[in-house]
């Protein structure tokens, strides 16, 4: 996993506050869509539910910034 800079982390994070649109600092299926469509248009609705199973990795049915920081660190570089 990539280490990030306190620099990279936070602005990772107002990417993952931004599409986390209900504020309760977890991303839902809908949400990582969303985001996901954003930086991949292309994706489909499917490719994103199996990327959201993915990254959930306690399998609560949210991803949570740290689930989110593994998964951008592995796949994107900070925009």
């Amino acid at each position: 996993m990539k280490e990030f800079t306190e620099e990279e982390r936070t602005e990772i994070r107002s990417h993952f506050d931004y599409f986390d649109s209900d504020g309760n600092n977890e991303m839902d299926v809908d949400e990582f869509t969303r985001l996901l469509k954003t930086i991949a248009p292309e994706a489909s609705d499917e490719e994103a539910e199996k990327g959201f199973a993915d990254i959930d990795e306690n399998g609560d049915g949210h991803i949570d910034f740290d689930e989110f920081l593994d998964w951008w660190g592995m796949n994107w570089s900070v925009f």
